[in-house]
């Protein structure tokens, strides 16, 4: 449509304005009929103002179109209202539910998170970590209590609240996790349990992955205290079906009188466990598969998937929970919270 056309929509009042012209935190309060002092609170603690105040301020903010300054902010008080949240993986279906929780957890709150991602990469964690505190973020969220030295020196100077999720340890700061090696333990345990001697633990990238690594400790733990060898099998590829079906035909190769697999995850097991099907070889009468994780994935699975079970969800929620409660000025005392995890038997063993 031509711009000379009668019918042409006219451009909204924040569109009007010259680039130059950035709507202020004054003018905002002058739409909202409220002093600066009060839109500033409705847009930073809205706790502290009535519900009338912030609905009109947000009115406000939408019609003229602001966006406050978030560098200026964070410059004049040291602190921003963002959260920064380093994981290995975006496409791993488990940090994308511990993200879920810390996101829905601190939006509540009027924080929002800078996303970074490692690939399993402990450098490239350094890099991110330079890159977010520059942004003078309020708070750091890691998964992992794992750090190479020189990011250690630097989050060791940071004074700023640091919270490192998945595992559970001695941590930086604040620490929401679980026991890797004790769920290695008692998927060890369950399967001792269930008449197997002949175990392998599969896992995949473990001087990366090393919470599988952890896991896997636990189990050789269990098997060597009953006097039965832990064959470990090592893959290229991190988890996914694909994977697991490769790891399974080399079981089958190297380790041909296999009982069970204990799998670092549930896509491995899972891939596993299709490619028996295919084979056909029995779940578990030939062959018994467990996982790690409790995905969805292995519900759907026919027979159903033996795994561990974290709560990956409510380690966000509480390590969320547990960094505002700092932000707010009031004392953690608790550092470490155990979130714990659940043995979840299925068919497949």
């Amino acid at each position: 449509m031509s711009k000379d056309s009668p019918n042409a929509a006219s451009p909204s009042p924040a569109r009007q304005r010259r680039s130059s012209d950035q709507v202020t935190l004054s003018q905002v309060a002058q739409a909202a009929g409220v002093s600066p002092i009060t839109a500033s609170r409705a847009l930073n603690n809205p706790d502290k103002v009535s519900d009338s105040a912030r609905l009109s301020v947000l009115q406000a903010v939408e019609q003229l179109g602001y966006v406050p300054n978030l560098v200026a902010g964070s410059l004049a008080s040291s602190r921003s209202r963002l959260i920064a949240v380093i994981v290995p993986s975006l496409i791993n279906s488990v940090f994308v539910e511990v993200i879920k929780g810390l996101q829905e957890t601190l939006e509540a709150e009027g924080y929002q998170i800078l996303l970074g991602n490692t690939d399993y990469d402990l450098d490239r964690e350094y890099q991110l970590v330079r890159t977010f505190l520059g942004w003078s973020c309020s708070a750091l969220v890691t998964a992992g209590l794992r750090h190479n030295k020189a990011c250690h020196t630097l989050l060791a100077n940071w004074d700023h609240p640091i919270m490192e999720v998945m595992e559970l340890g001695k941590g930086m700061d604040l620490n929401v996790g679980l026991d890797h090696v004790a769920a290695g333990r008692c998927m060890a345990d369950h399967l001792l349990d269930k008449g197997y001697r002949q175990i392998v633990y599969v896992g995949a990238r473990l001087s990366q992955d090393y919470r599988a690594s952890m896991r896997y400790e636990g189990h050789k733990a269990v098997l060597k205290e009953k006097g039965i060898d832990a064959p470990l099998l090592e893959l290229d590829t991190l988890g996914s079906l694909q994977a697991g079906a490769e790891g399974l035909a080399q079981v089958l190769v190297q380790y041909p009188h296999t009982q069970a697999i204990h799998f670092a995850n549930d896509d491995l097991a899972a891939g596993a466990l299709l490619a028996a099907q295919r084979q056909g070889l029995s779940v578990p009468g030939d062959i018994a598969i467990a996982g790690f994780n409790g995905l969805p994935l292995g519900q759907h699975v026919t027979p159903q998937l033996t795994t561990i079970l974290s709560p990956r969800e409510e380690m966000g929620r509480l390590a969320a929970k547990e960094l505002i409660q700092r932000l707010s000025g009031k004392n953690v005392y608790r550092r470490q919270h155990d979130v714990g995890f659940t043995l979840q038997t299925g068919g497949s063993t």
